[in-house]
């Protein structure tokens, strides 16, 4: 019976060493996903996004690392990429990834973890973020953290607006910033520009219930 078993014991341990296979997976990969306002350039580690880039001539993009693996299209279910092609073709309003973003200070990371509980259809200003986020009175520096966001749309800096629900700055053009807004629905009923809503009564943002009718 011994010398049965001891074959049986050997024939395991190729198991073992399959079961670590999904580890090898979670090594840097990129993968340049074609959306309506421009490609994107998504570096993510199985489900851990890292950057989110928009490939424009004028824009900062981060660099590739060595040995990156390159991805292309049909991508795995559930992976950063897909998602973000979800997104952009209407078949998803949130992001079931972990956002692990490289660099960003401790006070950028607290900004953008707040920023991610503002969901789709809803705008937050610069000042109720600081306050949402711990940092009571830090709306200047909030705006910085929204300008170093390395993974927009996933961190969701279009939902930021001005005090007074007006479109300010955004990295990647104020007309993908309103075309984003438009696309979740919260354009124009819930931001103001100059072409937008005037009356500040009816606006909304994540903080604000709508006016009694």
């Amino acid at each position: 019976m011994e010398n049965r078993l001891r074959p049986v014991a050997a024939r395991r341990t190729p198991v073992k060493a399959r079961s670590k296979a999904p580890a090898a997976t979670n090594r840097l990969e990129v993968a340049d996903v074609p959306t309506p306002i421009g490609t994107f350039r998504v570096l993510y580690e199985g489900d851990r996004v890292r950057v989110i880039d928009l490939l424009e001539r004028g824009v900062d993009q981060a660099t590739v690392p060595d040995g990156a693996v390159r991805r292309r299209p049909p991508f795995p279910t559930g992976s950063p990429p897909l998602q973000v092609a979800e997104y952009f073709r209407g078949e998803r309003r949130s992001f079931d990834m972990n956002v692990e973003p490289f660099g960003g200070t401790e006070f950028d990371r607290e900004v953008w973890q707040a920023l991610r509980a503002v969901p789709a259809g809803r705008t937050i200003t610069y000042g109720d973020l600081a306050r949402r986020s711990g940092h009571p009175g830090a709306a200047r520096a909030v705006g910085g953290a929204m300008h170093r966001n390395p993974i927009p749309i996933v961190v969701p800096c279009h939902r930021v607006v001005g005090a007074s629900g007006s479109l300010t700055g955004f990295g990647l053009g104020l007309w993908r910033k309103r075309w984003l807004l438009d696309r979740e629905g919260a354009w124009p009923l819930r931001s103001r520009s100059v072409d937008g809503p005037r009356d500040a009564e009816h606006q909304r943002t994540l903080d604000t219930e709508a006016p009694d009718s």
